[in-house]
């Protein structure tokens, strides 16, 4: 140990605030802390208050310190934990003590990588941490705290496990090969194998949604101009961002507001209304909207269900039909009469609101599939790309046994697709990985 590097790092966003912590982990965390607090005695999981004074010995500041000793706790190490008042230059000033008395700047995601490399987490768990951080809705921030406390490599664990009985079988199977013991036959090899396709195709299928909730959707508002785009923009926003008349072609450009919906983050656009533009900056405009119904994750085509369609509408329906991720919506329905009507539209108010929970139950339907419901899904798409190259290592096993290949050439693709789940956790991983997981983190994590 005496080899490891401490490491020190400000664990609290920069700026000020009312406190901020200046975190140390490796073998010489505690003397360093003690040494800058005066020589202050730190018993572990205790808090102690001590003072913090400059080289001349004036007082700068009182600190609460936390001292929690290896193995128990966050990263494995001794780590010490040192809160002050969170005056950027006080926290500058109690970061570089602790780097003059021996510590080093902690690298990015270098905590959480020693907590990996000290067995305190599994990769997955490692990524959840950065994901909990980075999450921007309470749903966000659920599912990061399930995989941090491990639910993703439990379900691994059972794929795992289910996997090696087959391994042991097979091995079992060759080792009485010379007796004529037939431990398992093709028929039964194959039902095994079929077991372990469900249990990854579910994990494959649920990154669809996961997906959807790890980085959210972009969600675009088009249509003809004047059919109350901006209105309902403004009404699922919930308050007044973009500019309403009755003049049509007021928007120009693209609006683009972020919103949490039911959990999930969602860029929502507004865009020009689609016709023939009358001037340059309009055609521009037009062509963005065209675009984002392109890039668009979800479309929203609004139409005036006020009025029969226009042959502007029938080109947007046109385009709506082809597309999976397109829902219709009969906009003004407080103007509608029956003869007016648009069936398979859903019909919705922006300026009074109604229908409007309609059209988000709509939407909330098609970003969380029936798939969602179940207790774990697949949100990383590291954990999806080996999950996909295990499932490739599987067919490959399964059409050894239905060509009648000697197990022994089984064994080889089923080792594969263990080699893959362990990569997922950690269990099986290179250097080089590493590096690219943990330098994502903020500094301090």
């Amino acid at each position: 140990m005496s080899d490891v590097p401490t490491i020190a790092a400000l664990s609290t966003p920069a700026g000020r605030g009312g406190l901020g912590i200046v975190r140390l982990s490796g073998p010489q965390a505690l003397s360093i802390a003690r040494a800058l607090l005066g020589g202050v005695e730190l018993a572990p999981r205790h808090a102690t208050l001590a003072e913090f004074r400059d080289a001349d010995g004036a007082l700068l500041d009182q600190i609460i310190a936390l001292f929690f000793a290896a193995p128990r706790s966050a990263t494995g190490e001794d780590v010490v934990e040192l809160t002050a008042h969170g005056s950027p230059v006080l926290l500058a000033a109690l970061l570089d003590a602790a780097l003059t008395r021996g510590a080093r700047l902690a690298e990015p995601g270098e905590f959480s990588r020693r907590a990996f490399l000290n067995g305190r987490l599994d990769l997955t768990q490692a990524e959840a941490v950065r994901d909990l951080i980075d999450s921007h809705t309470l749903f966000q921030a659920r599912t990061a705290a399930r995989q941090m406390s491990g639910s993703v490599a439990h379900s691994l664990r059972s794929l795992h496990h289910s996997a090696t009985e087959v391994i042991a079988r097979l091995e079992a199977g060759i080792d009485f090969a010379d007796d004529d013991v037939t431990v398992v036959d093709a028929p039964e090899l194959l039902a095994a194998l079929d077991g372990l396709q469900v249990q990854i195709d579910t994990l494959l299928a649920s990154f669809r949604f996961g997906r959807t909730v790890h980085s959210g959707i972009l969600m675009a508002i088009v249509g003809r101009p004047n059919v109350g785009k901006s209105s309902l923009f403004n009404r699922l926003l919930g308050h007044r961002r973009a500019i309403v008349t009755a003049e049509a072609g007021t928007t120009r450009d693209l609006i683009s507001e972020s919103l949490d919906w039911d959990g999930i983050p969602i860029r929502l656009l507004d865009t020009a209304g689609i016709r023939d533009p009358a001037g340059e900056a309009e055609r521009l405009g037009i062509e963005k909207s065209w675009q984002a119904i392109a890039d668009a994750d979800l479309v929203l085509a609004v139409f005036d269900g006020s009025q029969p369609l226009q042959s502007a509408d029938h080109e947007l329906l046109q385009h709506a039909a082809a597309l999976p991720q397109a829902l219709c919506v009969a906009n003004k329905s407080d103007l509608a009469t029956p003869r007016n009507s648009h069936p398979g539209m859903i019909a919705v108010s922006a300026l009074t609101g109604s229908g409007v929970d309609e059209l988000r139950q709509f939407v909330t339907l098609r970003l969380r599939p029936e798939s969602s419901a179940q207790s774990e899904f697949i949100t990383n798409a590291r954990h999806a790309e080996h999950l996909s190259l295990a499932r490739a290592a599987l067919d490959r096993a399964r059409l050894s046994v239905v060509a009648k290949v000697p197990h022994e050439a089984v064994l080889v693709d089923l080792y594969e697709l263990l080699h893959e789940l362990d990569a997922i956790t950690g269990q099986t991983t290179v250097e080089d990985i590493l590096g690219v997981i943990f330098s994502t983190f903020c500094i301090g994590k």
